[in-house]
């Protein structure tokens, strides 16, 4: 076998292509390569582990080592691939014991993921400071919140992968009783939520007006009035300086707005940013967010090399441009269609998929949801005469039991009165509802077409006009 496909990085994008490819094609060579101990895992899965609600480590684990084996998948974990040589078409690979080697590709796959920021916050790697990025820093996070009277390596689980020493050492130290959380996005806002639960006292630090930025403000006023009621210290409109260590090293304070506060933990989730070393000296095009640019099949401007997930930008449904959007379906769904195309068993190569954005987040007993364009100035930069409106109704019949208030926000064009996109919030399977809007986004249909679809009712478990459907119709109103 002369043509080998490879692949560098065996997380989701990573082995959902090189599974793809072996099982179409059993006779291609398939290599991936991937720094780290974890492959296939869940990284959504984190926080809920960090809380308690996941009981072992391994529990997010996707495919173990030996699952990928039996595919017949050369994986090489704790192998580092240093560099791309396109012209040559290898990849130089540092191997578990530090020596150094060339691996020849026919294809090559590009699915090196993303890297949390702590930059520019001053003492983000001070001990007791944390992201929430891949399995370690989870096993790191809930090791030190377990405290030197549990075994912290037998509670997390994750045997043999997780890394024993340094769950150990954190496990070993007292667990903190606050904790501050710089950032308000996804992360903030889940580990909020995982931190109460260990009774931890909670700072939120937000350096602009509200949490959760694409999701509107809709959503943020009902999230921070949420958080607060669970006991939640926001610090909005606050510019983190820095975290401040002891004498020793450990964290003792966060420094913001000319003061302090005194805490004993930090994490830090103020965004990732994909990683690129790899392809610095090669002439594989960026795109102008930063990430890879990629053609509708996943395919970068050198021939036979592509490139998926968090490090690769995706062309966004309803503005029809380049997009960076990291999240995880995105990953899943573009890697598999690499694999079909990379096998070659079809004549047209496999499309990897237009993205719009679509994702949702718990924030304690609120779901939230968001897809499209949610942002009036944002679709006015696309070209678009955007006209909001948002509404607030029951999420089943009001004689019900167990219904909640339910707000949709919903963004539309009003020449075209095409949809372009809307968010969600509420106490009682909201976030579930944004799938509806997504498939309407992908249809490029209008806010009439939107407010004519038949939802299904039924009092336990919505009311006559669904939510969505209520939204659509005062948002055509709006537009007449």
């Amino acid at each position: 076998m002369t043509d080998p496909f490879v692949v560098v990085g065996g997380d989701a994008a990573g082995l959902s292509a090189a599974s793809k490819c072996k099982r179409e094609d059993p006779d291609r060579e398939v290599v991936v390569f991937e720094k780290g101990s974890w492959v296939s895992y869940a990284h959504c899965g984190t926080p809920y582990f960090v809380k308690g609600e996941v009981e072992s480590l391994d529990r997010l684990l996707s495919l173990s080592p030996e699952d990928v084996a039996d595919r017949g998948i050369d994986l090489k974990r704790h192998h580092e691939v240093l560099s791309v040589d396109t012209d040559a078409q290898t990849v130089t690979v540092r191997g578990s014991h530090d020596e150094t080697f060339e691996q020849p590709y026919g294809d090559l796959l590009v699915a090196t993921g993303a890297h949390a920021v702590t930059s520019p916050i001053d003492g983000a790697g001070c001990e007791g400071a944390f992201t929430m990025h891949g399995l370690d820093s989870a096993a790191r996070t809930r090791a030190f919140l377990l405290g030197p009277e549990t075994d912290a390596v037998a509670d997390i689980g994750g045997e043999p992968y997780v890394d024993e020493a340094e769950v150990t050492h954190y496990g070993n130290m007292e667990p903190p009783e606050s904790v501050a959380i710089v950032g308000g996005g996804y992360v903030g806002i889940e580990m909020a939520e995982a931190f109460s639960a260990h009774d931890l006292d909670v700072h939120l630090f937000q350096r602009s007006e509200h949490v959760l930025k694409p999701f509107g403000e809709p959503v943020a006023e009902r999230v921070e009035d949420h958080l607060r009621e669970q006991g939640v210290t926001l610090h909005m409109n606050s510019e983190v300086e820095g975290i401040r260590s002891d004498s020793e090293g450990t964290v003792e304070a966060i420094a913001f707005d000319g003061k302090a506060i005194a805490v004993e933990m930090a994490l830090v989730g103020i965004g990732i940013r994909p990683n690129m070393a790899i392809i610095e000296d090669t002439p594989v095009a960026i795109g102008d967010s930063g990430a890879i640019a990629v053609d509708d099949y996943g395919r970068t401007n050198v021939e036979g090399v592509y490139a998926a997930g968090d490090v690769a930008e995706m062309r966004h449904a309803v503005t029809g441009d380049p997009d960076w959007v990291p999240l995880g379906l995105t990953a899943n769904r573009a890697g598999r269609a690499i694999g079909q195309t990379v096998a070659g068993t079809d004549d047209d190569p496999e499309p990897v998929g237009d993205i719009a954005g679509t994702a949702v987040v718990k924030a304690f007993d609120l779901e939230c949801g968001r897809t499209g364009i949610t942002d009036v100035e944002t679709a006015r930069e696309h070209g678009f005469d955007p006209v909001s409106e948002t509404i607030t109704s029951r999420s089943r019949s009001g004689y019900y039991p167990g219904g909640a208030e339910t707000t949709v926000t919903l963004v539309a064009d009003r020449d075209s009165k095409r949809l372009l996109g809307g968010t969600i919030v509420g106490a009682d399977r909201a976030a579930i509802r944004i799938d509806v809007l997504a498939m309407a986004l992908e249809q490029d249909a209008t806010v009439p077409e939107l407010e004519r679809t038949d939802l299904a009712y039924a009092p336990p478990f919505a009311p006559v006009w669904d939510p969505i459907l209520t939204a659509a119709k005062v948002l055509r109103g709006a537009m007449a």
